[in-house]
């Protein structure tokens, strides 16, 4: 009989100073994102600077075109796309990171390629969050013995209705730092050696950013899931 699939890696269990520790995400993101249904805890990083804000914006329209990502060369995670949009952005981001191969790829060469995908303002960047979606080294080792694999198919993606509340209510809170808030439905399938496999539905919400004349970047993954 085919052996069972190994966990994925994804810590669904946390200790309550985890997640404070990754919820920094800055002033402006606190003001808006705490909004989605009491989920988050960002706070501002104490050296992260106020910025005054400029005109208000909306977010951008989902059917704004981009390119669809493709591996990269010398990586073993696909490329990020170049949008403006954040759903077309957190729908690949999310595909991304429900995809892997332990099969061809080391767990430390998975985690360059998901690097790629992250904000350059560090002041923003939640790295911790993102590898916590990823199988630590000796489990991926374990996962690499049992041929495991997984791809993803994405579905809908959309802002939570309490950050479109909160948007309206203070437009111009985006300003600073151009985060938004992005839920992606799909379905995540593994198979393992020995004809095994399996499938199931998941979702998740990401922080995305999107400056005005700069393609988008991953923030983080927010620690629940907003409707």
């Amino acid at each position: 009989m085919p052996k069972k699939p190994l966990s994925s890696g994804v810590r669904t269990h946390q200790a309550p100073a985890s997640v404070l520790r990754r919820a920094a995400i800055g002033g402006v993101v606190l003001a808006v994102l705490l909004a989605i249904a009491g989920l988050l805890a960002y706070v501002t990083r104490p050296e992260s600077p106020t910025s005054a804000k400029t005109a208000p914006a909306s977010p951008p329209s989902s059917a704004s075109a981009s390119a669809s990502a493709a591996p990269h060369a010398d990586s073993a995670v696909a490329a990020p796309p170049k949008t403006s949009d954040p759903i077309v952005f957190g729908k690949a981001a999310t595909k991304v990171l429900w995809t892997y191969d332990t099969r061809s790829s080391s767990q430390a060469e998975h985690l360059v390629g998901l690097k790629q995908w992250m904000t350059s303002e560090k002041k923003y960047a939640d790295w911790k969050s993102v590898l916590d979606q990823v199988p630590s080294p000796v489990l991926w080792s374990r996962m690499h013995d049992n041929l495991q694999y997984a791809r993803a198919t994405v579905g809908e993606g959309h802002f939570p209705q309490a950050f479109r509340t909160a948007l309206a209510q203070d437009p111009g809170a985006i300003t600073e730092a151009y985060v938004y808030a992005v839920t992606v439905t799909g379905k995540q399938s593994i198979a393992w050696k020995g004809s095994g496999a399996g499938a199931e539905s998941r979702s998740t919400t990401l922080a995305v950013q999107c400056r005005p004349h700069q393609n988008c970047a991953l923030v983080g993954v927010l620690p629940s899931v907003a409707p």
